[in-house]
C-alpha cells in the first residue's frame, strides 16, 4: 500500500510540472518576433483621459505567447501578395447588397460612380484646397496608400496600411499566426507597467512614438520626424522589445467591440471578447477593436496612443492609419 502510495504520489508530482510550460529559449524565437510571458495585470484606463469603455478596471490572465517585433510591414506584405495573389479589401468594388445590410434603413444606392474600389485617406492640405479631413480616394490601397499616383517604392521597412481586418485575417493565417486578443495586446503593450501612457510630455511626443504634435488637426509641427507614419523601429522599444505600442499606425485585434464588454469579463482568463458588436453611435455596424494608436493621435482628438485606449472599425474598412501585428501560440 504504501508502495502504491508512494508511486501515485511520484506520478502526481510528475503530472503537476508537466501542467507547468517553460518559456522558450531564445534561440526558439521565429524570427521577428518575441515571447511574452504569461501573467495577471489590471486592464482599463485609469488616468484622467480614461473613457467609459475602458471601465471598470479588471483583473485579467492571459498565457503567453509569441508576439511580432513590430508591425507588418509593405515588404512582408508584398511577400504575401507574391504567393498567394491575394486582393485586397481596398482594392475591390463595393458590393452595395453587403454595404446596405451596415445602413441605416431607407438609405439610398450610392451613384455607380462611387462604388469603386479605394479607401479613406487623411488630407494633409484639407484647409488649402477645402477638402475635407477625411476622403475617399479612388485607387487608393496598400500599394498606393495616398491614391494612384502615389507608390511605397522605398517605403518597404513602413508598415502596410489601408488593411482590413478581414485581409489581417487572411494573412495571419497564411503566416501560421493569428491577430492577438484585445487582453494579449495590452498586456504585452503595458510590459509590466500599470500607468497608460498618461505623462503627455514633449519628451514622450518627440522620443518615444509617433503622435500628432501641435494643434490637431491644422497643425502638426513633426517634431519627432514624421507627418505621416514612420519606418517600424524607429523609435525605442517598450520592456517586452516591441516597437509601435503606441502611435505609428492603429493595429487590429481579434475581438469584436462593445463599449460594455468590461463590465462583463471581470476577473477572466484569456478572455476572446464578446461574441457579437454593438457601436451606439452605428448600430447597425458590427466592429471590431484596433488598438495603439497612430500618428494621428493627439491629447485632445483620441489620445490612443495609451495602452488602454479603445476604438473601433468595421472589419471590411480599410484607412491610412491602420495596420496590425501579429501573435503565435
Amino acid at each position: 500500500m504504501q508502495k502504491h502510495l508512494t508511486a501515485l504520489t511520484l506520478l502526481l508530482i510528475l503530472c503537476i510540472h508537466c501542467s507547468e510550460v517553460p518559456e522558450p529559449a531564445k534561440d526558439q524565437a521565429p524570427e521577428g518576433m518575441v515571447w511574452i510571458s504569461g501573467g495577471s495585470f489590471m486592464m482599463g484606463g485609469n488616468d484622467a483621459l480614461t473613457r467609459a469603455d475602458e471601465l471598470p478596471v479588471h483583473n485579467v490572465s492571459v498565457n503567453g505567447f509569441w508576439m511580432d517585433i513590430h508591425e507588418v510591414t509593405n515588404q512582408q506584405f508584398q511577400k504575401f501578395v507574391d504567393a498567394t495573389g491575394y486582393i485586397t479589401t481596398a482594392e475591390k468594388k463595393p458590393d452595395w447588397e453587403e454595404l446596405k445590410k451596415q445602413a441605416p434603413p431607407g438609405t439610398p444606392k450610392p451613384h455607380d460612380s462611387l462604388l469603386v474600389a479605394g479607401s479613406i485617406v487623411f488630407q494633409k492640405e484639407f484647409e488649402k484646397n477645402g477638402t475635407p479631413i477625411w476622403t475617399w480616394v479612388k485607387g487608393a490601397d496598400w500599394k498606393h496608400p495616398m491614391g494612384p499616383e502615389s507608390n511605397i517604392n522605398g517605403k518597404e521597412d513602413f508598415p502596410v496600411v489601408h488593411i482590413s481586418w478581414e485581409d489581417a485575417v487572411v494573412y495571419a493565417e497564411w503566416a501560421g499566426k493569428r491577430l492577438p486578443t484585445e487582453a494579449e495586446w495590452e498586456y504585452a503593450a503595458r510590459a509590466g507597467q500599470q500607468d497608460t501612457y498618461p505623462q503627455l510630455t514633449r519628451e514622450f511626443a518627440t522620443t518615444k512614438a509617433n503622435i500628432w504634435q501641435g494643434t490637431f488637426p491644422y497643425r502638426n509641427t513633426e517634431e519627432d520626424g514624421f507627418f505621416y507614419s514612420s519606418p517600424v523601429m524607429s523609435f525605442e522599444p517598450n520592456a517586452n522589445g516591441l516597437y509601435d505600442m503606441s502611435g505609428n499606425v492603429w493595429e487590429w485585434v481579434s475581438d469584436w467591440y462593445r463599449p460594455d464588454y468590461y463590465s462583463l469579463s471581470v476577473d477572466s482568463d484569456n478572455p476572446k471578447g464578446p461574441t457579437d458588436s454593438y457601436d451606439p453611435l452605428e448600430p447597425s455596424v458590427p466592429k471590431k477593436v484596433v488598438r495603439g494608436g497612430s500618428f494621428l493621435c493627439h491629447e485632445s482628438y483620441c489620445a490612443g496612443f495609451r495602452v488602454s485606449a479603445r476604438m473601433k472599425s468595421s472589419p471590411d474598412t480599410g484607412l491610412l492609419h491602420t495596420g496590425f501585428r501579429l501573435v503565435k501560440n
